[in-house]
């Protein structure tokens, strides 16, 4: 920078690859890779494309095939969070050659933002209702696989590119078992030279860091119940427990009738023991007056899932004026790189930065798998 071994240009076009390289999550949701030639900015909604989804009908001779349109939906898509890694241009002066560069800065930048962007992708785990797995207990066994590609094709999920992020823990867990780190005799030994858990029951596996574990509110939520009938279709429905104190927060799990709704929104604290308005999804059936209500436990929000359940999308930044910048991007990726100069505290700044965002698309091709 100031040793002028790289140009703005150069440090961009270095960097983004190593990005891509690093990025676990949104490389395997559906990407929306769409360029608007204009500069965007925090919080701009764009319209990205749904994934089609078309259904297959028994052929009938005598009245003819039936004829189905292909429209590509639109859903609005807000690109609400900035991934940024600011330095002092000081920090870099002992750099004395690119590769030096490379070790100082280049790669722990991308490897930041990377990880920056994979947490915040995991946390859609948020809108997901599907559960399997015991919260608290991390996953160990093919059982596991099992359970969470039961759940899919219960939901009726396609079954090719599904695949499956799991945290540190069930990682390590998966690699020692014997069925993986023996599949040498099968002619795969991943997990063994690699520490890769690879493809197993129909699923792709990566581990990330960014896994997120969900924790409950301070809530106390014994003998609740469904607070009034609520009628088939409903959003929201009302509970009551015998001392229920404290909030629901959004990705909480509620049971009803054996089926599971996840909460939307954070909620009221209680009144009355009685929170009046719990916003969740899918949409209820009907539900009888004083119908038991359990909340699943906090826990590791692990991921099974097809890449049409999530989307992704990032937009190049607004070039500042009066400044040294360079925006690039490849494969729906885009990274900004901004030279500058902070009056307030006399130093010249690097910065580097992407703009994007997340949204579930299809819950139900998404399961969490609890540890």
């Amino acid at each position: 920078m100031a040793n002028q071994l790289i140009t703005i240009k150069e440090l961009a076009r270095l960097t983004l690859p190593r990005l891509l390289e690093n990025l676990v999550f949104p490389n395997l949701c559906y990407r929306d890779l769409e360029q608007d030639i204009t500069g965007r900015k925090l919080g701009d909604t764009i319209q990205i494309r749904k994934p089609v989804n078309l259904v297959a009908h028994d052929f009938d001779p005598a009245s003819g095939v039936t004829s189905q349109n292909i429209q590509e939906d639109t859903v609005d898509f807000t690109l609400n969070r900035i991934a940024t890694v600011d330095v002092g241009i000081e920090a870099l002066e002992g750099a004395s050659s690119l590769e030096t560069l490379e070790q100082v800065f280049i790669q722990p930048a991308a490897a930041a933002l990377a990880e920056k962007i994979n947490q915040e992708g995991l946390k859609l785990y948020q809108d997901i209702p599907y559960a399997v797995g015991t919260a608290g207990t991390t996953p160990s066994q093919l059982s596991d696989f099992s359970a969470a590609r039961k759940a899919l094709n219960l939901n009726k999920a396609p079954v090719s590119g599904r695949c499956a992020v799991w945290d540190a823990e069930a990682d390590a867990a998966f690699t020692s078992l014997d069925c993986l780190v023996h599949a040498d005799k099968a002619g795969q030994n991943e997990a063994l030279r690699e520490g890769s858990i690879g493809r197993v029951m129909g699923f792709d596996n990566y581990m990330s860091q960014g896994v997120a574990r969900h924790e409950t509110a301070a809530i106390a939520f014994e003998n609740v119940k469904v607070n009034g009938a609520v009628e088939n279709g409903a959003a929201a429905l009302s509970i009551k427990g015998t001392a229920l104190t404290g909030s629901l927060k959004k990705g909480d799990i509620l049971v009803i009738d054996g089926k599971n709704y996840t909460v939307v929104k954070d909620t009221e604290a209680a009144s009355d023991n009685t929170i009046s308005s719990v916003q969740v999804y899918p949409a209820l059936p009907e539900v009888k007056d004083a119908a038991s209500v359990t909340l699943m436990p906090a826990h590791t929000a692990n991921l099974a899932f097809c890449p049409m359940a999530f989307a992704f999308a990032t937009r190049p930044l607004v070039a500042p004026a009066g400044v040294e910048s360079y925006v690039t991007g490849f494969n729906g990726v885009n990274l900004r790189v901004v030279r500058g100069y902070d009056m307030q505290h006399k130093r010249e700044l690097l910065s580097m930065d992407v703009l994007y965002g997340f949204k579930t698309l299809y819950p139900e091709l998404a399961v969490r798998v609890m540890g």
